[in-house]
């Protein structure tokens, strides 16, 4: 192949895809749902795989994403509307601004993102606390980005390092490491990387890009409230958290019962994202709809207006699952991981570079968390006295770092805080690069002391 190795090949190709995903994104103007349908069939036909398998991967990965988040953003956008309608997301607004005072708004955001994410799949997270965004940025005239970032780093902090997360607690079974170490490690080094990832950066980044929200998001998620008297701020958190207690209660049944026991099963069940924030809905009808004097008719509605504008982002996300899931068929992550291996590094380092590399060739958190443990995994077996706890948060910090065109979680960002390509990168991409980098550093000064 032009004198190239198969692997080198690979690579170039890979990288070709992804600048030409933003030449016609940016330069042509193209739709990113088309742009990036048109890029993954090309990485598929130019990378050698079989034709009949290039729109079957495009299309397990759409589904593999939307599957799961397309329900979560219905289910959350709807839950949001009617925090929105109702004054709840108002009420919360208002007593953030009232404890953290507007020149200090965005700590209270990072805080909130930080303490809701923990049991909550980031995209959960993101839909359940975005409306506040909105709101409090319409309230202070605080920026946008200012007040967004923090929210995101927060999340993404947690998300990454944190069990029960996905990728955290999957790596502690490849690794065999202990969760409860893993929880207090985590927690220690996610706090202070979110502080400097979200309201430090945040301040800063948005003195260039203060952000400029599309009005019809701003009019369903931030529009003023239709009564006159708001719901309780106690009601308020009841209902936004109970997805929160659910998943919770989820996570501890499964670590005091044992598999196969009648309660556990009740509690997955219940505890699903899917079914925590369905049961979080129809309890806000009540408490956001009824309670406040909205009738059905009223709340059908809303909850009917409340999916046309996120439309677009469900393709767009999706379109996003399906260019990861080629990047991962055609062999790129495997190729970027083995060479990573082969470098003489410290374990936890080689860890999070392994992480890393995926993350950027795939697009995936977790992906890039589960492979680079699988990876690496047999290289620390090699090496006694290595602190697998810490393993489990460099990958997890290494799985954060430069998120771009192929993640659907840069889509979700981009749409909903209204920036062009270049704005995401500066922004977004940006705060999850210092989240991982930033989070490497205090796992290496906590592999100091412990």
């Amino acid at each position: 192949m032009l004198g190239m190795s198969q692997h080198t090949f690979l690579l170039v190709d890979a990288v070709v895809t992804i600048i030409g995903l933003i030449v016609l994104i940016t330069r042509f103007k193209l739709h990113p749902f088309i742009a990036l349908i048109i890029a993954s069939i090309f990485l598929g036909l130019t990378s050698g795989m079989p034709a009949n398998q290039i729109l079957k991967s495009f299309q397990d990965g759409f589904g593999g994403v939307l599957g799961f988040v397309g329900i979560i953003l219905a289910l959350g956008t709807m839950l949001g509307k009617m925090m929105a309608d109702s004054g709840g997301a108002d009420q919360i607004a208002r007593t953030l601004i009232r404890a953290f005072g507007k020149e200090r708004v965005q700590w209270a955001m990072m805080f909130a993102a930080f303490l809701v994410g923990i049991p909550l799949f980031f995209e959960i997270g993101f839909v359940l606390l975005i409306p506040l965004v909105f709101i409090v940025a319409r309230r202070t005239g605080v920026s946008l980005i200012k007040i967004g970032i923090p929210l995101l780093a927060g999340l993404s902090a947690v998300h990454g390092l944190v069990p029960p997360h996905p990728g955290p607690l999957l790596a502690i079974g490849v690794f065999g490491a202990d969760i409860g170490k893993t929880i207090l490690y985590g927690l220690i080094v996610a706090l202070p990387t979110a502080i400097i990832a979200g309201p430090i950066f945040g301040t800063f980044i948005s003195k260039y890009i203060p952000g400029n929200p599309s009005q019809e998001l701003v009019d369903q998620l931030a529009s003023e409230p239709e009564s006159s008297t708001l719901p309780s701020f106690g009601i308020t958190l009841v209902t936004v958290l109970l997805p929160v207690f659910l998943m919770l209660l989820k996570t501890f049944a499964d670590v005091v019962l044992p598999d196969g026991n009648f309660f556990r099963g009740w509690m997955d069940m219940i505890g699903h994202p899917i079914s925590a924030l369905l049961l979080a809905l129809l309890l806000s009808l009540y408490t956001f709809g009824a309670r406040q004097g909205i009738d059905s008719k009223r709340i059908l509605k809303l909850l009917d207006a409340s999916l046309a504008p996120t439309a677009a982002i469900i393709l767009i996300i999706g379109a996003g699952g399906g260019f990861k899931q080629m990047l991962v068929a055609s062999g790129v992550g495997d190729v970027i991981g083995h060479m990573a291996v082969q470098a003489q590094i410290s374990p936890i380092l080689l860890a999070w570079l392994v992480a890393a590399v995926i993350r950027i060739a795939t697009g995936s958190a977790t992906v890039a968390t589960i492979t680079g443990a699988g990876i690496v995994l047999p290289v620390v077996d090699m090496i006694p006295g290595v602190n697998r706890e810490l393993l489990v948060l460099a990958t997890g910090a290494g799985s954060l770092i430069l998120s771009h065109v192929n993640d659907a979680g840069f889509w979700l960002v981009k749409q909903y805080f209204n920036m062009t390509v270049a704005e995401t990168f500066k922004t977004w991409t940006a705060m999850e690069t210092i989240l991982s980098i930033v989070a490497l550093i205090f796992i290496m000064l906590l592999s100091l002391v412990v």
